[in-house]
């Protein structure tokens, strides 16, 4: 029996691209039941129809709840009888928090407050949430709105702890490939149309993971954690430019178009600080930073406390492993968007 056996799993957000890959990795296994939270009821119908032509044989594994991470009751009303979660909902669009930021603090901040919170009193046994490089070393909306979700996170590990009931625990990783909101499918919609990539700065380096990475760091979150632990993937990156480049190499070359950078944007990302990675521990395709639980009374830690603070650099995009254009075409076809897409081009 797997570690998720008979066990019924909630994922909040769960129409979304982290959801469906959760999806398509447990719904053969020995799980109980999935359910998905949502507030888009049109999506949930999508996914249902979907789930019933492919998977008839599982599909009566999940059930669907339509509700609003912002709305305490109908969190809690779906909250019974569910052993762990997957904290997925989130507003991820950098320019739009940019514009919107309270609507960013409502869903990332208060959501996730409101998600914990019922997990705790439903006694739920674990809770992994999915946080973004954008918290680390924030400069835009999104950004702080993700670190002030991790602090709650932390904050609400603590008092679970202490009470010993509910783990929270946490994961932070760099952009999915082909998740919505992606660069990859606007690049490939371009070339579709004829038109040039748009490219915004082709210095720019990020972070690359696909889906399953994704939901596999999730997972081992999940198998690993202590209450308050931050997991993070070793990822490798690539500049913009070239991730351009290896989009025309798989489906043609219409040219590119520099367009400058968008409201919100950094050079580089940063999967962990210089502070984390202090007390980071390496756990080969893993990092792990293990919650602070120092409590209030600081005079000890002065008295007592060790003067280094933080280590020599942080862990970005810029200093992990950069893929060359060929290596870039290749993650690109471990995703399951890309393949589909090349077949479409072959069969048209």
């Amino acid at each position: 029996m797997s570690e998720f056996g008979g066990a019924t799993l909630m994922i909040t957000g769960g129409t979304g691209s982290f959801g469906n890959t959760v999806l398509k990795h447990f719904l053969g296994s020995d799980i109980g039941q999935i359910r998905i939270f949502s507030r888009d009821e049109k999506k949930q119908d999508d996914m249902r129809h979907e789930l019933q032509a492919k998977y008839p044989d599982f599909a009566s594994k999940v059930k669907f709840f339509v509700g609003d991470v912002r709305d305490q009751r109908s969190i809690a009303d779906a909250m019974p009888g569910v052993d762990y979660i997957f904290h997925a909902a989130a507003l991820k669009q950098v320019p739009s928090c940019e514009f919107f930021p309270m609507q960013a603090v409502k869903t990332n901040v208060e959501g996730t407050d409101n998600v914990l919170h019922a997990a705790i009193d439903a006694n739920v046994k674990k809770v992994v949430c999915l946080s973004t490089d954008k918290a680390a070393y924030p400069i835009n909306a999104m950004g702080i709105s993700k670190a002030m979700m991790e602090h709650v996170i932390f904050a609400n590990a603590r008092v679970a702890s202490e009470r010993g009931g509910t783990v929270i625990c946490c994961t932070r990783y760099g952009n999915v490939m082909c998740s919505r909101g992606s660069v990859i499918p606007l690049f490939i919609d371009q070339i579709r149309m004829g038109a040039p990539i748009t490219i915004t700065n082709p210095e720019m380096t990020r972070f690359l993971m696909n889906l399953d990475e994704a939901v596999e760091l999730v997972r081992f979150a999940f198998i690993n954690a202590s209450p308050g632990d931050l997991f993070i993937q070793k990822a490798d990156a690539s500049t913009i430019g070239d991730l351009a480049k290896a989009v025309q190499k798989l489906f043609g070359d219409t040219g590119t178009n520099i367009i400058g950078t968008r409201h919100g944007e950094k050079l580089y990302e940063t999967l962990m600080t210089r502070e984390e990675r202090l007390r980071a521990e390496d756990m080969g395709e893993y990092f792990r930073i293990a919650a602070d639980n120092r409590d209030l009374n600081y005079d000890k830690f002065f008295v007592r406390g060790k003067v280094e603070t933080e280590a020599e650099e942080s862990y970005t995009s810029h200093n992990t492993l950069r893929l060359d254009i060929n290596g870039i075409v290749k993650k690109l076809l471990t995703t399951d968007y890309v393949q589909e897409e090349l077949k479409g081009i072959r069969y048209n």
